[in-house]
């Protein structure tokens, strides 16, 4: 729209007719924030007219005009239309639509408003209604109005800690607390309206992106807030420190590390657990004085652990920096930190992570700092993988030994990968020589008629095969039965055999064990195979052995002599890999190579460990196990292993 038409259109915005008006502040919002034209708007009078439409519209028509407001705001125009006696009045307007207002739209833009209000220098509107509407509207499933009202209630907090009863003429109007510590009672009263709950739900919840913002400006008024509770002051009853585990009965020092935010955790503690605390003290008095557990700077130690681990002292109020990563959504999962919202139930936590330390060690009031170490590691020790950790503290103990004794130390690996092939080669036999039960699938019947009628021809369903090597590794011995019988059968009672020295080679489809594979049974007394049976190991032999190895292009022809359908993976990955290897060739599944690599890794440790059989039973050289005296030395001495 351009400047020339401002005549017109405040011309339809002062018109009685409903229809003309909303047409026309619908198209002001669209251009009001171009300042030059906002400067000609505000010098034709339109701020009077615009306050007019707030005060007295509803609908859409209020929504427009709230929002062209929201907007004139925004480049910093209009702030004209606060002043004068009539400002409280429409002060007391935008609050009234928050308070009682269900419309969304009308919402969005009257939030809008007074973040702004409240964000403007020298700016005091009374506001004492505004948190409960706005920690309303943090529940709302409208991401917009969830991003205004959490920037309200940020402006509100940020005015409080900025102001800190300093100004007051906006102490007069409300906005700010009163002289003194009156800001914290502000703070306390947003909590108790369940603030902090609120905001931790919008932080795991699907409209992150959308409120990002609000949240990361909210995360860094928490550590404002925390850090200004830890640079305050309290007066200090000096009667009985001493059994809540302070050095002296004046801890006033004691505090001025951790502040008035050790006091607010020492206390909130005591508050919220005052059975466990009177339980504790009591234990603790019981026992002598130098072995009472330290309450008190147990709790500012824990405060103070916290306050470095979430790194408070590295925010600023207006620090922006915490915003350039918001881009990639894949950033979120560190730039968000939703447990700095509970701070308190950390060091109750972490409180009581310390009292089992100093119960299980026994420690006494000389090992305080020890004990605070040992928390402090194990925090440390919470950020880790220790799986992931062992794995590098072993990959790194492999490079070193390599870095040494490279040459020598794969000389060993080779010859106990050898050794290890011919140990699992010997396992995979003894399987062979033992025997197996397979699957035989039978082929589907299309109707009972043609089933009956080969039944009485004298054919008979033999749905298992048990195959077993020879003693002499010369032939694999098998038959096929009708059951699975407990006992397995002789190897003179399997009919058929086949010459492994025929053998052309060893085919099967035999891969990862999936869930299937995993359920199959192997109990002795299943009675009915599956239908479908998906592992399978076939043996070839050539059509024309004398002719075998002649064929021009190396393709000799090859048939099928026998096909084993194992009843689990382990039993496939036996069979397949100990045929392969009385064949002279190399196993080819996961599961026997895996086998490999574990007895030649153990055998690597067990040779750089020097374990030997015999040392076993020569007992400890002479001298050792004996302790040294300990006498002429003091406590900064050390045993040579």
């Amino acid at each position: 729209m351009d400047q020339a038409d401002i005549p017109a259109l405040l011309a339809r915005l002062a018109s009685d007719e409903d229809t003309a008006r909303k047409m026309a502040v619908f198209k002001l919002q669209t251009s009001i924030n171009d300042p030059a034209f906002a400067d000609v708007f505000i010098s034709s009078g339109g701020l009077i007219i615009l306050r007019r439409l707030i005060m007295s519209t509803g609908g859409n028509t209020l929504a427009y005009s709230l929002q062209s407001l929201s907007r004139l705001l925004e480049v910093d125009m209009g702030w004209d239309i606060f002043e004068g006696p009539t400002a409280g009045d429409l002060v007391e307007r935008i609050v009234e639509l928050i308070v009682t207002n269900p419309l969304v739209n009308i919402l969005r833009g009257a939030m809008s408003i007074l973040v702004a209000l409240v964000s403007h220098s020298q700016s005091g509107p009374a506001l004492s209604p505004a948190p409960p509407a706005a920690m309303a509207s943090l529940q709302s499933a409208d991401h917009a109005l969830c991003a205004n009202a959490l920037m309200l209630i940020n402006a509100l907090i940020r005015d409080a800690v900025a102001n800190d009863g300093g100004n007051s003429a906006a102490v007069a109007k409300g906005a700010v607390p009163v002289p003194g510590e009156e800001w914290s009672k502000f703070i306390k009263r947003l909590q108790d309206l369940g603030l902090i709950k609120a905001v931790y739900n919008l932080m795991q919840s699907s409209a992150l992106q959308d409120l990002a913002h609000p949240l990361l400006e909210f995360q860094s008024l928490t550590k404002v807030l925390l850090r200004k509770w830890r640079e305050g002051s309290r007066r200090h009853n000096p009667e009985k420190w001493r059994r809540l585990g302070f050095e002296s009965e004046s801890p006033a020092q004691e505090f001025d590390v951790s502040g008035f935010l050790g006091m607010m955790d020492l206390t909130d503690y005591v508050r919220k657990n005052e059975d466990g605390f009177q339980k504790l003290l009591l234990e603790q008095s019981a026992r002598p004085l130098r072995e009472r557990c330290p309450v008190a700077r147990a709790s500012l130690a824990v405060t103070m652990t916290l306050y470095q681990h979430f790194e408070v002292d590295k925010v600023e109020l207006e620090d922006p920096k915490g915003y350039q990563l918001l881009g990639d959504i894949k950033n979120n999962d560190g730039l968000f930190r939703p447990l700095l919202l509970q701070w308190s139930r950390l060091h109750t936590a972490g409180l009581h992570a310390f009292f089992r330390i100093w119960k299980a060690t026994m420690a006494e009031l000389n090992d305080f700092e020890k004990t605070k170490d040992v928390l402090e590691v194990e925090d440390d020790l919470m950020e880790y993988d220790c799986g992931r950790l062992r794995e590098l503290q072993m990959e790194l103990l492999e490079l070193s030994f390599e870095d040494n004794w490279g040459l020598h130390l794969q000389q060993v690996r080779d010859e106990l990968k050898n050794e290890a092939l011919q140990f699992v080669k010997e396992q995979r036999v003894r399987c062979l020589l033992e025997g197996s039960w397979f699957y035989r699938p039978t082929p589907k019947r299309s109707n009972v008629s043609e089933d009956q009628a080969m039944r009485r021809k004298g054919f008979t369903l033999t749905p298992w095969r048990f195959a077993r090597l020879s003693h002499n590794k010369r032939f694999l011995h098998y038959a096929d039965f009708a059951d699975k019988v407990p006992i397995e059968p002789a190897l003179d009672s399997l009919t058929e055999k086949v010459d492994l020295s025929t053998i052309s080679s060893v085919v099967s489809n035999v891969s990862a064990p999936n869930d299937d594979a995993r359920s199959a049974t192997s109990i002795s007394t299943a009675k009915t195979p599956p239908t479908k049976p998906t592992t399978k190991i076939t043996v070839y032999s050539f059509t024309n052995p004398s002719e075998a190895g002649t064929s021009a292009d190396g393709a000799d022809e090859e048939k099928p002599i026998l096909t084993l359908y194992p009843t689990t993976h382990s039993l496939a990955s036996e069979w397949l890999d100990g045929l392969l290897m009385l064949l002279n060739q190399a196993p080819i599944t996961a599961e026997t190579n895996k086998l490999v690599y574990l007895v030649s890794e153990y055998g690597l440790k067990i040779r750089l460990l020097n374990v030997r059989f015999e040392a076993a039973y020569n007992g400890p050289p002479p001298g050792a196990g004996a302790i040294p005296s300990r006498e002429g030395l003091d406590e900064d001495y050390y045993y040579e292993v």
